[in-house]
């Protein structure tokens, strides 16, 4: 009798321990329930879809400023596009995203100077690429994305853009793999445009990438990182198909960005990038997750198409005035690349601007210098009675860096 009472009593305290267990459970998930409902309604709420208008340093309404968000068919299919000028009569820029697949707004605007910002002297038109932001539709054809595709679509956003602005030429600025897009448009089409400005130019991706990885694992070595050592130790970089997808975007862009050469140099975490997507007010929340799932998608069919690219060999005459702008600590695309490139190129006109504390995105990190490096190209190219300056001019110190 006293074990079947034992027995018995022990049953009753399985039973009321897997009922708290159970209560537990039930009560953790509903707080995490709670958590992602109270998450995805902030996320709605801050996913208007349409931008802010555009406000001067005391926060007031810009009058006549243009703020947009628009759509229009490119290559076949329908592309989203923003426009924002403070005075829409002024000069276009077509701004070329990287990634590819990564249009880059959502992370200027956080980090742009309202009192001087590009869009004070230009109309600026960020362009959702095909298959990225809101230019991605879980219809879109593969095989639709090519480098061919991409330029032709480049070239129709141009056309678009000159109708609609009254403008015979624009000016066009691309962002790593923009820049790539960038020089094979200008290369194809340089009738349509007053000069192309680089930013992170590329030039031999593969190369680049080597670079890279050298840096980054003496680096880790100096530092005593050990992990890092090991981590980057798991892939060769002499082998042919090196970098793989799954170095790129796993181990290399983690330490670029905790070492200060990726995306930017300083006070910069892989966080800050899905905050100010998260948060952004020109995109729906269908849009977001557009943008998510397209930059896989983009990634994925394009990456193997531009990687061998080696401007060094291919690339080096122009029709148009050639302009780049770099930061000294890019590893994510190299500068000494680019410098060596550019000592090649023959143009109209060239530059190289040096951004001593950036590493791959200048005009978010040193934007002051760089919207004065912009608006100097501008004048240069578009003042057709003032004389040309000379890279050898030595009274030419403030324009050329």
């Amino acid at each position: 009798m006293p074990y079947l009472c034992t027995k018995i009593q022990n049953r009753k305290n399985m039973k009321k321990v897997f009922k708290i267990l159970g209560i537990s459970i039930l009560s953790i998930v509903g707080v995490l329930l709670v958590g992602i409902s109270v998450f995805l309604i902030v996320v709605a709420v801050n996913s208007p879809g349409r931008l802010e208008p555009l406000k001067d340093s005391a926060g007031n309404r810009i009058v006549g400023s243009l703020s947009e968000k628009n759509f229009v068919e490119i290559g076949g299919i329908q592309q989203g596009y923003f426009v924002r000028a403070e005075n829409p009569e002024n000069p276009v820029i077509l701004f070329l995203h990287g990634g590819p697949g990564s249009p880059s707004l959502p992370f200027q605007i956080p980090r742009e100077l309202p009192v001087e910002r590009l869009e004070r002297y230009f109309t600026m038109v960020y362009w959702d690429q095909r298959g990225a932001g809101m230019s991605f539709c879980r219809s879109i054809d593969p095989a639709s994305m090519t480098v061919e595709q991409m330029v032709e679509d480049t070239r129709q956003m141009t056309e678009h853009l000159r109708q609609r602005f009254n403008q015979e030429k624009i000016f066009i600025i691309g962002h790593s793999w923009g820049t790539y897009l960038g020089i094979r448009t200008i290369e194809k089409y340089p009738e349509l445009f007053h000069a192309y400005i680089a930013i992170a130019q590329v030039v031999h991706s593969r190369e680049s990438e080597r670079l890279a990885f050298d840096f980054l694992l003496q680096h880790a070595k100096e530092i005593g990182d050990r992990r890092a050592v090991r981590d980057l130790l798991r892939f060769d970089r002499n082998a042919p198909d090196f970098p793989t997808l799954d170095y790129t975007m796993g181990v290399r862009t983690r330490l670029m960005n905790d070492f200060g050469v990726g995306i930017i140099r300083e006070n910069f975490s892989l966080g800050d990038i899905v905050r100010d997507l998260l948060f952004f007010d020109g995109y729906t929340l269908r849009e977001k997750i557009n943008y998510l799932r397209g930059s896989l998608f983009t990634l994925n069919v394009m990456y193997s198409l531009y990687i061998d690219s080696n401007f060094l060999e291919t690339s080096t005459s122009f029709q148009v005035p050639v302009f780049i702008t770099h930061g000294v600590w890019d590893y994510q695309v190299s500068y000494t690349l680019a410098r060596e490139w550019f000592e090649l190129i023959e143009a109209p006109d060239k530059a190289f601007f040096s951004f001593q504390y950036s590493a791959h995105s200048p005009n978010m990190e040193e934007p002051e210098k760089f919207v004065r490096i912009v608006r100097e190209i501008a004048e240069r190219i578009l003042c057709s009675g003032c004389p040309k300056k000379n890279a050898n001019d030595a009274n030419d110190a403030n324009f050329y860096s």
